[in-house]
């Protein structure tokens, strides 16, 4: 049987879906900072959003400065993400 490797955003995603504040904390990271994925402030945004939606007060402060950094037309497109990864998770 074939070993099927899972990378670290794959893990990450797994656990948000669980709706583990940590792993939408850590997704927000690597989508800010490039790590292990192709950096996307969208995304990280949406991941730090909903990670503060769930208490996370480091992940407040990390939306915060990224929508400072964005348009205002990308800020509306990653909480529209946001809320509809609440509908189906």
């Amino acid at each position: 049987m074939a070993r099927m490797d899972i990378t670290t955003v794959e893990r990450a995603e797994l656990a948000a879906q669980t709706g583990a504040t940590d792993a939408l904390f850590e997704l927000g990271l690597m989508y800010s900072t490039g790590r292990d994925v192709e950096a996307d402030l969208v995304t990280a945004h949406k991941w730090f959003n909903l990670a503060a939606l769930r208490g996370n007060d480091a992940a407040l402060e990390y939306r915060k400065e990224l929508a400072n950094e964005m348009t205002q037309e990308h800020v509306a497109e990653a909480q529209r993400r946001a809320r509809e990864w609440l509908t189906t998770h």
